[in-house]
């Protein structure tokens, strides 16, 4: 895959990602009392690693062609950490 398609591809796959914390957003509002307080502590944990994603994003797209590799892995690892938090908040429905 080469640069351009990589940012493209990531930009997707962010969108989508945020669109999931506005889907969590509305769910909380379902959430039982003892659940709630545990949900937002995730969610807020998760809108924080969107800030961080979003920050690496804008570096690997403004990267120059020699720091194109150290970004794309950061902004990968940023997205992991990303998804992970996410199934964490899921697995609390």
């Amino acid at each position: 895959m080469n640069r351009e398609e990589f940012k493209a591809n990531a930009k997707k796959n962010i969108d989508n990602m945020f669109a999931k914390i506005d889907e969590l957003e509305a769910k909380k509002e379902h959430a039982k009392a003892e659940t709630k307080a545990k949900y937002e502590e995730h969610l807020a944990a998760l809108k924080a690693q969107r800030e961080n994603l979003i920050d690496k994003y804008n570096s690997m797209t403004e990267a120059s062609d020699e720091k194109w590799e150290e970004t794309k892995a950061a902004f990968s690892s940023a997205a992991e950490s990303f998804k992970e938090g996410f199934d964490k908040i899921k697995s609390i429905f």
